[in-house]
């Protein structure tokens, strides 16, 4: 006797794949309740737009699998994407005219050219200029380079701040800083020192603006420890402490903050600033690696001032891109 063995209709094949997809979907609005335990959470939030890329993959397995419940509950995840992310997509920029340009840039402690690097970042015209990783034996290469378009200036550490306009109440913000394992990681020639933040205020035409320039301990996949992020949480605890206290009402923060605006690590900082690159870039911005960029660390951020367009400048001989952003009253 000879049985015919039928196939599963299309709404009953792939039923793993709509589950993957439905999770997926539920995944990315839900990041925040993610354990942090390990750095998983400021892992995914770090990728966080990456996620959609799971959805052309389960397309293409749900296509090939011709399961309609798959390709159906695609929408989940799509639909979640595009509600997160699709206006980053857009140009937010505005015309017309801005009081400020600011740059900031991750100089890199083991730039191989220092000088060009300087060069290029004052050619672009900015009215302040946030540096971060500046090496004791590098520094005086920025400060003589830098001289001729920017007459104010400080160092604070291995931050700082060049400026077309006055500088005045400049002071170093303590963040905490602890290297932990990451240590030994750090080449003997570009050891750096503690102090990696500061703070000024700039006298303008429209009245004094206060100026921070940070850059947070660093992040990293570590062999046991996973997602290695404990100096950059407390860096972005203590910053947000100086922030809440700041007095001045328009304020701009300025660095390497080594976290996406996606990461609950700065909750504490974007709780009163907003990003430039959402309010007025074209894109997700990415700056790092400057080869080959997937994720913005290095941010320009606003309060009491509003950001109308916000870029990124070209590579330098820096691992991060420089950023850019046109600030108005």
């Amino acid at each position: 006797m000879i049985r015919t063995l039928s196939r599963p209709g299309p709404w009953r094949r792939g039923r793993v794949l709509a589950v993957l997809a439905v999770l997926l979907g539920l995944l990315m609005p839900a990041h925040g309740l993610i354990t942090d335990r390990g750095g998983l959470g400021s892992l995914v939030e770090t990728f966080l737009p990456w996620l959609g890329l799971g959805v052309p993959v389960l397309l293409g397995a749900a296509l090939l699998r011709r399961s309609a419940t798959a390709t159906v509950a695609l929408l989940v995840p799509s639909v979640a994407w595009a509600s997160l992310f699709a206006g980053m997509l857009a140009d937010k920029s505005r015309p017309g005219g801005s009081d400020l340009t600011v740059v900031t840039h991750n100089v890199g402690a083991a730039n191989p050219d220092p000088a060009g690097t300087a060069r290029a970042l004052a050619a672009s015209g900015a009215d302040l200029l946030a540096l971060e990783e500046l090496t004791e034996q590098d520094r005086g290469v920025y400060e003589r380079e830098l001289a001729d378009a920017y007459p104010h200036h400080t160092v604070q550490g291995t931050v700082g701040l060049w400026s077309t306009l006055p500088l005045t109440d400049v002071a170093p913000v303590d963040t905490l800083m602890d290297y932990g394992p990451l240590a030994a990681t750090k080449p003997a020639d570009a050891k750096l020192a503690t102090t990696r933040a500061l703070r000024a205020t700039v006298t303008t035409d429209q009245g004094p603006l206060a100026v921070y320039v940070a850059h947070l301990g660093s992040v990293r996949l570590m062999p046991r420890g996973g997602f290695w992020t404990d100096s950059r949480d407390r860096n972005a605890a203590a910053l947000a402490d100086a922030l809440a206290a700041e007095d001045d009402e328009r304020l701009l923060l300025l660095g390497d903050l080594n976290a996406t605006m996606d990461d609950g690590a700065l909750d504490g900082i974007t709780t009163r600033l907003d990003s430039a690159q959402e309010q007025a870039g074209a894109g997700f911005g990415f700056t790092y690696p400057a080869r080959f960029p997937v994720v913005r660390i290095d941010q320009i951020l606003t309060a009491g001032v509003r950001a109308d367009r916000a870029w990124t400048l070209p590579a330098t001989g820096s691992d991060h891109l420089p950023v850019a952003a046109a600030i108005s009253w």
